[in-house]
């Protein structure tokens, strides 16, 4: 129960950053390659409905959240990917089966209204975003323990008029994962797993600089030495590992893309 609520925590704690941000600047809106327990009564009254949190699990959240949507590949610091490894015998079928059954998924989940219907909830839903996460907490849940490719913790879709388009799918795994862990997963040939790092919150009277320059996941401070000296709180490491796979490309490079859907820029 305690692993439970941290992570809950956490995640509003997290959201705030961007809730923060919003409140403080309105209108404004390859080849693939812990957050420890926080007091809520704190977090802004319009963070409550931040627990859709994508990727939340028994230990913590792995949201693809809005505030650190754009910019991924820029993070720097406060990005950690597992390097690609060289090829061994079996890592293409290996992938190839998890690229399988998350096409099997996708099929089954193009009308986004299924997906509602079978559990999975909407990250977000009226925040601007270049790919939205809709998310099931069970198959979340279940990451923490265990892989089962055909429930991903996400399904990835952009978002066209008032429909989606289901573009990927987002597997998680727990932050005490080693790489070697991830790799029986899915092959660290072929994927590259990612987690962000290094976070320091500005204090309560600086919330409208969770987006930087200094704080957030954009921001210049990533060390808790200097988080300390700046007033904020630091997070060595945040939400769990994630991963994103985008089943209807044809090619091996772009199914794996690391890229997509976090090289766009717009005020987030």
């Amino acid at each position: 129960m305690h692993r439970q609520f941290s992570a809950i925590a956490g995640a509003v704690l997290l959201s705030a950053c961007m809730t923060w941000a919003q409140g403080s600047q309105r209108p404004q809106s390859r080849p693939g390659r812990e957050m420890s327990g926080h007091d809520m009564s704190k977090m802004p009254a319009d963070a409550s409905g931040m627990k859709d949190m994508p990727g939340m699990d028994a230990e913590s959240s792995a949201p693809a959240m809005h505030s650190m949507e754009g910019h991924h590949m820029d993070m720097g610091p406060h990005m950690k990917m597992t390097a690609l490894r060289d090829p061994k015998p079996g890592d293409e079928k290996r992938a190839q089966e998890v690229v399988e059954a998350a096409r099997a998924v996708a099929e089954k989940y193009k009308d986004y209204r299924t997906a509602l219907a079978d559990g999975y909830k909407i990250f977000l839903p009226n925040v601007p975003q270049k790919m939205y996460h809709f998310t099931n907490y069970k198959y979340a849940f279940e990451a923490a323990f265990t892989f089962k490719p055909e429930h991903p913790t996400s399904l990835l879709y952009e978002k066209h008029g008032d429909d989606y388009k289901l573009v990927g799918v987002m597997y998680t795994a727990p932050k005490r994962y080693n790489e070697s862990d991830l790799d029986r997963r899915i092959p660290l040939s072929i994927a590259q797993w990612h987690e962000h790092v290094n976070l320091c919150m500005p204090p309560a009277d600086r919330k409208n600089e969770a987006l930087g320059p200094k704080f957030g996941l954009h921001g210049s401070i990533a060390t808790k030495e200097e988080c300390d000296a700046n007033g904020g709180t630091f997070h060595p490491r945040i939400f769990n590992w994630m991963v994103h796979l985008y089943p209807f490309e044809k090619e091996e490079a772009e199914i794996w893309d690391v890229s997509r859907g976090h090289d766009h820029s717009h005020a987030d």
